[in-house]
């Protein structure tokens, strides 16, 4: 794969000149760029992966939704409706997507929409919904929109910094484009990360921008679903554990801790199931021994499994900051106002 990879290095250089030359023309104003009244704060990356987007926009509909009259517009990959929906009571992952509709299910008070085309999208929820503040989730190359604010995520352990563009690394452009961020977030860090970790990985980030905040994820403190059982009492469980997210390696890495006895079933991440998939899960379930088993699955996967699986339990997870968490919060609170 690595050598697969380092012989692609000419396409990545062809990739690099064609994002920069649109990128530019987005700058000078080439290509049209939609701003809005309302703020509108966007929430990416530049590399493909799991950096914790859906952990984030959750944490920012914590921080606001009491506050702010909050929408949340997303693409809905992999869905099977077109154009824009406003997320009601009906909609199943197939339809929206599968986080869209994680963020629906979890917060009551907000608007969750759709739309693969941004600029309208934003523009039917201000005129049918009136938001204060629209979160637009993974939309850091969505340059047609000129967002408010924007907050660029990478993952403690894979920064953009020692990346390099698609297809021989994971970049979905130049590493340049961290400097149209407001904030920079380092994303699923060790809770005991030392200072001098720390401080080296500023001195990487701060050429791009002076804002750089470090955060963590925290598992809940039991399952949701079918069972609510602690996560000390999982041990004593014989756990199926489905995952189709794009990093699954931090909660395999938790469960251990825990000293979970668990049996792992890999997909892709947004995985539809088939049919015959939940036939060889619910088959691996009635093949575990013991009587106290259960199957185990994330919260995003848990939206497009509840319908198929009656026993599916799921372990949701927060962002939350290892330090100066306050300042952050009052920079987004202060931008809206």
């Amino acid at each position: 794969m690595k050598l697969l990879r380092f012989l692609l290095f000419p396409f990545a250089i062809i990739y690099d000149v064609v994002t920069s030359i649109r990128n530019f023309f987005f700058e000078v104003g080439f290509f049209k760029q939609t701003s809005f009244k309302v703020p509108v704060i966007v929430v990416g990356n530049l590399s493909v992966g799991g950096t914790g987007k859906t952990p984030q926009i959750e944490y920012l509909i914590r921080l606001l939704k009491d506050h702010f009259k909050t929408s949340v517009l997303s693409r809905g990959y992999k869905r099977k409706t077109t154009g824009f929906v406003l997320l009601n009571n009906t909609h199943s992952a197939e339809d929206v997507g599968d986080e869209p509709l994680q963020y629906f299910k979890k917060f009551k008070n907000i608007n969750v929409a759709v739309d693969a085309n941004r600029v309208a999208g934003i523009s039917k929820l201000i005129t049918d919904n009136a938001p204060e503040v629209i979160l637009l989730d993974d939309a850091y190359q969505h340059r047609k929109v000129k967002g408010s604010f924007y907050i660029l995520l990478t993952k403690y352990d894979d920064l953009f910094t020692d990346d390099f563009l698609l297809p021989t690394g994971n970049l979905r452009e130049s590493r340049r484009g961290a400097k149209r961020s407001d904030v920079i977030l380092v994303t699923k860090c060790p809770v005991n990360l030392t200072e001098s970790s720390k401080n080296k990985i500023e001195e990487k980030l701060k050429k791009f921008h002076e804002k750089v905040f470090f955060t963590t994820i925290s598992y809940d403190n039991k399952t949701a679903g079918s069972e609510s059982i602690l996560i000390d009492d999982l041990k004593n469980y014989e756990v199926l554990l489905i995952t189709g997210i794009a990093n699954p390696t931090p909660l395999l890495s938790f469960l251990k801790e825990k000293n979970v006895n668990f049996k792992h079933l890999k997909f892709a991440d947004h995985h539809h199931f088939t049919e015959n998939e939940i036939d060889t899960i619910k088959k691996e379930y009635n093949d575990l021994k013991t009587s106290k088993k259960l199957i185990l699955t994330t919260e995003k996967d848990y939206v497009r499994l509840e319908n198929s699986l009656e026993k599916l339990s799921f372990l949701g997870i927060q962002t939350s900051f290892l330090e100066s968490g306050e300042e952050f919060n009052r920079m987004i609170k202060n931008h809206i106002q």
